[in-house]
């Protein structure tokens, strides 16, 4: 866990990654850039909005590449 802390500490803002915490009922996932972070929490932007991370929380973090190009929509045939 402190390895996962001192990632996200020491990561340039900006940084895609993942950051795992525990929750009430188990663990829950953040994936997305780091815009913000002090000496207790982070902000990951994810695809629904920031998330704000205790990091106190934090069991794991990661860096990870940038996403996959978006698929384009699919038509029907004959449409």
């Amino acid at each position: 866990m402190r390895d996962a802390v001192r990632l996200i500490r020491e990561a340039p803002l900006g940084t895609r990654m993942t950051v795992r915490r525990k929750i009430p009922d188990g663990f829950t996932d953040a994936v997305g850039h780091l815009r913000e972070r002090d000496d207790e929490t982070c902000v990951v932007e994810t695809r629904h909005g920031p998330v704000t991370i205790r990091l106190d929380e934090v069991t794991a973090a990661k860096e990870v590449p940038p996403p996959p190009p978006r698929r384009a929509p699919r038509h029907p045939i004959g449409g």
